[in-house]
């Protein structure tokens, strides 16, 4: 869609509402960092405190964080049992799980219910939703997106981030061996799609993903190096999972994470200078869209 020339960066925190460290750190890196948004999961732990955090930073783009794996439906297990495993968590077979998804309407009806009733819980904090995405990524799958775009549009949704991270960025970004490659191939045919149905219904989108073969270490000359690498024009989203520490709860979900370091890539005076000397715009999705 059309926007401004130059070269424009969302930075963003994905997992806001994971717990008050994650929320610490996205309102620190926004108030005197570079951080531009948040995507809010609204059934996570610490949602509330996030919510209340994120009402007294009206500059902050904050989105929804649709979460179908790694955590517990907003809706009752037994409402969505075909999601869920015996614990009532999301099951995590992605695999199987996205077969079900495509081909049998009774889980796509789930799908839908739990879609919907992440989009409402958001409404219900009042917060202008500037864009939506899925943990994992997970708004890769066509039915998912289908869903996603579908209720989404019922609740204002104008903005999608498209996870396209080419193999130029990613071994920018320190990349190394066959698997940044592969996952290239693998998901260019998805991606395309995808990109065709957000332009044909004039959902905005970024043009360029920096962070997913580096997730979870997301430290300051990393970043550096990927601000080097933009290219000439467009908007690329850099998404991080910052935290001021690593708590029990965080490290129990992702061990190998260092949340502290994307934390103070974030808050980084050369980065910021970066930008300046550079003259590289940041902003929300919501700045950097044709009024």
């Amino acid at each position: 869609m059309g926007q401004v020339g130059g070269r424009r960066v969302i930075f963003n925190a994905d997992d806001f509402g994971l717990d008050v460290a994650v929320n610490e750190a996205v309102e620190s890196a926004h108030r005197d960092g570079v951080l531009t948004t948040a995507s809010l999961m609204v059934a996570a732990p610490a949602a509330e405190d996030a919510v209340v955090r994120a009402r007294a930073l009206p500059r902050l783009g904050v989105g929804l964080h649709l979460t179908l794996v790694d955590g517990a439906p907003l809706l009752p297990a037994e409402q969505v049992p075909d999601l869920v495993d015996g614990q009532g968590r999301f099951a995590a077979d992605l695999w199987r799980r996205g077969v079900r998804y495509f081909f049998l309407p009774r889980v796509r009806k789930q799908l839908a219910a739990e879609i919907r009733a992440q989009f409402v819980a958001f409404a219900a904090t009042g917060l202008a939703l500037d864009h939506a995405n899925a943990h994992k990524h997970l708004h890769l799958h066509p039915t998912v997106l289908t869903l996603m775009l579908d209720v989404g549009a019922e609740f204002g949704l104008r903005a999608v981030r498209l996870p396209w991270e080419p193999l130029q960025a990613a071994r920018c970004g320190g990349a190394r061996g066959l698997a940044p490659a592969l996952w290239s191939f693998f998901l260019r045919p998805w991606l395309a799609r995808m990109r065709r149905q957000l332009n044909r219904r004039q959902i905005m989108h970024n043009d360029l993903l920096y962070g997913l073969d580096a997730t979870g270490h997301m430290n300051e000359a990393r970043l550096l190096q990927m601000l080097h690498c933009l290219p000439v024009e467009g908007i690329t989203e850099i998404y991080f999972h910052p935290a001021t520490l690593q708590t029990a709860a965080l490290h129990a979900l992702m061990p190998k994470y260092e949340p502290h370091a994307e934390w103070a890539a974030l808050m980084s005076p050369r980065v910021k200078d970066y930008l300046r000397d550079q003259d590289i715009a940041k902003g929300t999705f919501g700045d950097f869209a044709v009024r």
